[in-house]
């Protein structure tokens, strides 16, 4: 149980894990260059790449964890984690933002201003409605329907959402076994998830010929599921350590912002999955 300190600031040592994290960066971006290119071997640097960001993960939390549970925070400290976490998901924010806007503005802007173009010649086949495959060429694919996997997905985050803010409940009233139970499920929702979702791509590549090549909606429905995903798959891995320190004692009902910062990092990603079921699947 932590010792908060009463005065003084703590300012962390020279640490390795941002050029490690760098690193793994450097491998996922390698990989996704190759495999958007054809080149199958990316698949090997996509794994190195994951590997070393969840040695980072967990090296990086267990530092921070060591440095909580051996008193060296005190509330400035705990002020600038909370600016910190804060402007993180500001950051996400914007990031999906940017994929929003450009979805919006492909289907309120440019497939109606390619539609309105005299090029029957030079594109005779293509029809300014969503979803395209863009002008030149278009694929025949199948849009995935929202009310199938999607709709489960949406009610699993809701779930999770719900869950989450329990065991937070039961956290602030010192009932360890409810946090734990509450924290349990929301891992089991979160892994859920991500197993429907992984169904839905092989579905989607297998029988509807909706593929990350397939044009501009392709493109946006992949690159904005598939970031979601990875945004999911990194919520459970925080939510999995603050399962095991939970299970630990690590945390009392005025000293828990690792919790929190957690959950609040959780009920963003529920907030983009709402907003993707609507513009992305449902509109």
């Amino acid at each position: 149980m932590a010792n908060t300190q009463s005065t003084g600031y703590y300012f962390a040592p020279p640490s390795k894990w941002p050029v490690v994290g760098s690193t793994a960066l450097l491998f996922l971006a390698v990989s996704g260059v190759l495999l958007f290119n054809g080149y199958h071997v990316g698949w090997i640097s996509f794994a190195i790449g994951f590997l070393i960001l969840l040695y980072m993960l967990f090296g990086w939390f267990g530092t921070v964890i060591h440095e909580s549970e051996g008193g060296f925070f005190n509330r400035q400290v705990d002020m600038s984690f909370r600016w910190a976490m804060s402007w993180f998901i500001f950051s996400e924010v914007m990031f999906f933002a940017a994929f929003f806007g450009a979805l919006w503005y492909a289907r309120q802007y440019s497939i109606p201003w390619l539609g309105d173009l005299d090029n029957k010649n030079l594109w005779p086949d293509f029809a300014a409605h969503w979803p395209t495959a863009g002008p030149y060429r278009p694929a025949e694919f199948t849009a995935m329907e929202a009310w199938g996997i999607p709709a489960i997905n949406t009610l699993l985050l809701l779930s999770s959402g719900v869950t989450v803010t329990w065991a937070h409940w039961a956290l602030k009233k010192g009932d360890r076994r409810n946090l734990i139970f509450g924290l349990a499920l929301t891992i089991i929702l979160g892994l859920t998830f991500l197993m429907l979702q992984g169904f839905e791509y092989f579905h989607a590549y297998s029988e509807l010929n909706l593929k990350l090549s397939t044009g501009v909606f392709g493109s946006t429905f992949f690159l904005l599921t598939g970031f979601h995903g990875f945004h999911v798959t990194l919520g459970v891995t925080m939510l999995t350590v603050i399962l095991f320190r939970s299970v630990a004692g690590h945390f009392t009902p005025d000293h828990h912002f690792g919790f929190e910062a957690v959950s609040w990092y959780w009920h963003f990603v529920d907030v983009v999955w709402l907003l993707l079921f609507v513009f992305v699947y449902w509109l």
